[in-house]
């Protein structure tokens, strides 16, 4: 586990104290630490420490540089069931605040979040609040992150370098997995493989992150990990008005490695409304195909995405413009159950749901056809 934040003291140790009971620490590890000037803005000592090995589906409690606050977390079991937390598009609204405290209430292993979280666009302190927002979630559970349109903040001359906060600030095991970068990257968790994709860097055929996802996939292990979950944040698939288009040239770069691969589901951001397709390939209904799932709803400052093009396509089995989070439970190697959770109700009520098998064990998708095979809209997913 990597454990990271920020002191306005230079001089804190990147210390991280852990064990298994309040107040005891039986173990510490020194990280690393970096900083960053954007403009006139000059960040705090951002400390990233990674602790373990640790024991799975166990609570350690810790602290951080010596302070007296205690925190705690619970690592993801390494077997079935295991639950993730999915929201795109936070934000620091009401709404945000609504759908983290939707979250929070449920026993969830993990977040997995498909880009765009502070929306600073350049306002460096709301990296610090958006910190502050999330740390009662972000310290108490894994929180996996790729990057979206709001994390770029590159301006020309001034600032050259694309993403400098959120990689500054936001540390993936992209080492860990192959990658070279912070905006793609992979990890296994009990028996799901993710794949966090960057729909802000070079992705065409012969790019490194083209090259790596083709490597990474190909030693993915369906009998360890039956299950494979992409993110990433301009969706491929989309009936809103809203974005149209904006992810098809990756789709065309990368969609034909996702369906070799027999990807489960792909998650999408971007599109401030919640949306769920059919199993999918090339734009038509495949049973081999992934499902799309656009879920930018987490509470964004933009507000929602309200316009939905007619007639509705056959592929698209479910939309709504509301703000609201979605929760994947893995319960073993063939199945899954999807829902999605609307926040205009106090009790996060179900909007959408779904069961999903997984591709793994189908024999007619691993049989590798050499054609295309095609579905009804009405068969199961």
């Amino acid at each position: 586990m990597r454990i990271s934040w920020i002191t306005n003291d230079k001089h804190v140790p990147s210390l991280v104290e852990y064990g298994k009971e309040p107040g005891k620490y039986t173990s510490s590890t020194l990280g690393e630490h970096t900083s960053y000037l954007y403009f006139f803005y000059k960040s705090g000592k951002i400390h990233h420490v990674k602790i373990g090995p640790l024991d799975p589906d166990t609570t350690y409690y810790y602290r951080c540089g010596g302070d007296a606050k205690e925190f705690s977390f619970k690592t993801p079991p390494t077997t079935f069931p295991i639950r993730f937390a999915v929201a795109g598009d936070l934000g620091q609204t009401e709404w945000t605040a609504s759908t983290l405290a939707h979250i929070r209430g449920w026993d969830h292993d993990m977040l997995l979040l498909p880009g765009d979280l502070s929306y600073a666009d350049g306002q460096q302190p709301l990296w610090d609040t958006f910190g502050r927002l999330v740390e009662p979630l972000a310290s108490h559970r894994p929180w996996m992150v790729t990057q979206g349109n709001h994390e770029i903040e590159q301006i020309l001359i001034l600032e050259p370098h694309a993403f400098k906060s959120y990689n500054a600030r936001w540390r993936m095991p992209f080492d860990e997995s192959g990658s070279t970068s912070n905006l793609y990257y992979s990890f296994d968790v009990s028996g799901v493989h993710v794949v966090m994709l960057g729909s802000y860097t070079d992705f065409g055929v012969g790019s490194a992150q083209h090259n790596w996802l083709q490597a990474d996939l190909s030693k993915v292990d369906r009998e360890s990990t039956p299950w494979l979950v992409v993110l990433l944040h301009a969706p491929w698939y989309n009936t809103n008005e809203a974005h149209q288009g904006e992810g098809e040239s990756m789709r065309k770069a990368m969609e034909g490695l996702l369906y070799e691969a027999r990807a489960d589901i792909v998650f999408a951001g971007h599109v401030h409304s919640y949306e769920r397709f059919t199993r999918v390939y090339d734009n038509s209904a495949n049973p081999c195909g992934p499902i799309h799932v656009t879920i930018g709803d987490g509470g964004n400052r933009e507000g929602l995405a309200l316009k939905f093009k007619k007639p509705t396509s056959p592929l698209s089995m479910f939309h709504e413009a509301s703000f609201g989070h979605g929760r994947l439970t893995v319960l073993n190697q063939t199945h899954a159950h999807w829902t999605w959770h609307r926040n205009n109700d106090s009790d996060s009520t179900i909007g959408d749901e779904v069961w999903l098998e997984s591709l793994s064990g189908s024999d007619k998708c691993n049989a590798r056809q050499t054609t295309v095979p095609s579905i009804s809209i009405k068969d199961e997913l």
